[in-house]
């Protein structure tokens, strides 16, 4: 029979386990607490005094702040914007976000439209479109394509079943709805919906990670400045109404891809 073993000699031993046990959850708690990013409402005040609301080009790199939770709170409290930032431009803003939570895909039609009623729909006839070959369809109604040929203008892939292609809005629905389309007549939501010109053949899953992003947000692996240059042509036919820091960063990017 083995001697027991003190419960006095038995302490210290627990306690290391246990504070061995603690220690990481407690380094773990506080690396989320030191990383976590702020919210993407909060402005910051940097050392300087800088106000920097969401759209400043400074708020990324301003990492010794203190928060607020409007610019004008942080201007209450002796802060200043920097340069680039108004109260006008954080209003359209702070409108723009407000409409777009008003947003609903329906108000651009229900899906993609037949105008001609020819069995056709929009997607049906951007692909025909846009395609380098004479495209196959899945019977003789000639309503739906299966196969063709395209040219992914965000890769330069050749793709050929159809199934394996998004129609992408290349001025996203919403990112319009926010701009300027929540004004116009239902009819005209829908003829912009579904405008050959708006549409592109494209990967599955670059459309989806696109998704209602404008080009300040997402740009394409290839055919960048291609892609900027007919969003800004379809952007002015339109006569949507980008925001002041998007339209200063459309044109620089242009003027870089003209040099």
């Amino acid at each position: 029979m083995q001697p027991a073993v003190s419960l006095h000699l038995r302490e210290p031993f627990y306690i290391m386990v246990c504070v061995l046990r603690i220690i990481p959850l407690f380094v773990f708690v506080v690396a989320g607490l030191v990383s976590a990013p702020a919210h993407t409402s909060t402005v910051k005040k940097s050392n300087s005094g800088l106000c920097h609301p969401p759209q400043s080009s400074w708020y990324e790199r301003t990492k010794n702040y203190q928060p607020y939770d409007s610019v004008d709170a942080c201007l209450d409290s002796g802060g200043k914007l920097p340069d680039g930032v108004s109260r006008a431009s954080v209003q359209q803003v702070q409108e723009q976000k407000g409409e777009l939570q008003s947003y609903e895909r329906s108000a651009f039609g229900h899906g993609w439209d037949d105008a001609d009623g020819d069995c056709q729909d929009s997607r049906a006839e951007a692909l025909i479109a846009q395609s380098t070959t004479k495209v196959r369809f899945a019977d003789e109604g000639r309503c739906r394509v299966v196969s063709g040929r395209w040219i992914s203008p965000f890769t330069g892939k050749v793709i050929q079943n159809s199934s394996e292609i998004d129609i992408d809005h290349l001025v996203p629905l919403k990112w319009a709805w926010g701009r300027g389309a929540k004004g116009w007549t239902k009819a005209d939501r829908e003829r912009f919906a579904n405008d050959v010109v708006n549409l592109w053949p494209v990967e599955l899953s670059l459309n989806r990670s696109k998704g209602a992003a404008g080009p300040n947000a997402w740009l394409p692996p290839s055919g960048q400045c291609g892609y900027v240059a007919r969003f800004v042509r379809i952007v002015k036919q339109y006569d949507l109404k980008p925001t002041k820091p998007e339209a200063r960063w459309l044109d620089a990017f242009l003027e870089r891809c003209r040099s």
